[in-house]
């Protein structure tokens, strides 16, 4: 042993080395515990990612539309209420109030970083004797698609779309009995009429959405629908994703919209990701007290099985702090040994889960995510911990009288 090391180290290292059968199965307890840690945290932040990116590619992250339509009570002269009881009437399609207004203004603010008007509505697509109910919707492409990425998920054809083209799901595309370049005949309530040519067929990976999603140019949604001029909604994406509804409710407050973000029309997915990151928590939890109780249940035992060396060393004039650090520098040691071999194995785990778990279609099941923060976090904790449960053992070995454990 170097002998600039201090004291307490060269002698906290010597006693973890003559009992090294149990620092090795103290270090493993440790190691497993750790290795569970980063494991199931990486895969949790993994799957969130994961999700979070199919849902902000599959839909916008705000999306303004006109307020619900609102009947009210009849009133006469005097201002007495007439009618008592006012049913609620049907909600039609109508374009937002000076929309064009409003998406400039929307362009304007720092927070938001694309602006797509869409038109939609419902409609009906026919193709000889087979026809089945769709959801239209108009859009600008080269606008539209940086919010939604339907050319990613265009599997015949392109995502091109002409005044006279459509893009249709392949769901849809099977139950029409047509392929790339067919025309289907797509009709709305209110009166449109249009032959459209089948530009392109994409899988957005949802049955539902892909028996009902169509796109097409805007100016052509607004013929059918009846809305000459006029958009339905107005599609936002926004610098930081998770201010999506903060940024939602300011628009709403300024502006004759309403305004729903992305966070919440997926409230159940938020609420079961905080039930998975409680249960992650709970977790980490019981391991830490577990490797806590293991670390000091061995320097119990390492104070016990070494009362005389600690009596020698106090009568030979050691103080009562030192040998309190030597215990305490045993601690930090295992856990920190513990938590660099346990990161490691999690590590490993993680690749190897990542690289067999697959989904239906062959992709991976979560994004591989390594940060270096994790591995630090968990390196720090585990020396905490280490540190924090060789106390009581240290206090029990810095306060043993010198005569009685010579003695024995």
């Amino acid at each position: 042993m170097k002998s600039w090391l201090p004291f307490e180290w060269i002698a906290a290292v010597r006693f973890l080395l003559e009992g090294l059968m149990q620092t090795l199965v103290i270090l493993a307890g440790i190691a497993i515990g750790v290795g569970v840690i980063v494991f199931m945290s990486a895969m949790l932040a993994g799957l969130q990612a994961n999700f979070i990116k199919r849902v902000l590619t599959s839909q916008p992250q705000i999306q303004l539309i006109p307020p619900d339509q609102v009947a009210r009570p009849l009133r006469t002269d005097k201002g007495t209420i007439e009618a008592a009881i006012v049913q609620r009437p049907t909600q039609r399609v109508l374009s937002i109030d000076q929309w064009p207004k409003i998406r400039v203004e929307m362009q304007n603010r720092p927070d938001i970083v694309t602006v797509a008007p869409t038109v939609s509505g419902s409609g009906l697509a026919l193709r000889g004797d087979t026809n089945r109910a769709i959801t239209l919707t108009g859009i600008e492409p080269e606008v539209y698609f940086r919010i939604v990425r339907v050319p990613d998920y265009i599997v015949a054809g392109g995502s091109q779309i002409t005044s006279e083209g459509i893009l249709i799901g392949t769901e849809l595309a099977k139950d029409l009995g047509a392929s790339l370049g067919d025309k289907i005949n797509v009709t709305t309530a209110m009166g449109g009429n249009r032959i459209l040519t089948i530009n392109g067929i994409f899988d957005l990976g949802n049955k539902g959405a892909n028996q009902r999603s169509t796109f097409v140019a805007l100016r052509t949604a607004q013929s059918l629908l009846g809305l000459i001029g006029g958009v339905t909604s107005i599609d936002l994406t926004v610098t930081d994703i998770y201010a999506a509804e903060t940024i939602a409710r300011e628009i709403a407050a300024m502006l004759p919209v309403q305004a729903d973000s992305w966070i919440k029309t997926n409230a159940q997915f938020f609420t079961a990701v905080q039930a998975q990151q409680n249960s992650n928590t709970l977790i980490r939890a019981f391991v830490g007290l577990s490797v806590a109780f293991g670390i000091a249940a061995v320097l119990i035992v390492s104070v016990i099985q070494r009362s005389k060396d600690i009596g020698i060393l106090r009568a030979m004039g050691t103080k009562r702090e030192q040998i309190l650090r030597v215990f305490l520098i045993q601690g930090g040691i295992l856990g920190f040994l513990g938590a660099l071999i346990g990161s490691a194995l999690g590590a490993f785990a993680l690749i190897v889960w990542h690289r067999y778990a697959r989904q239906v279609d062959g992709s991976e099941l979560f994004p591989l995510i390594l940060e270096t923060q994790l591995f630090v976090m968990a390196s720090g904790l585990a020396t905490l911990t280490g540190v924090v449960a060789a106390i009581a053992p240290a206090l029990r070995a810095a306060n043993l009288d010198p005569v009685v454990a010579i003695r024995g």
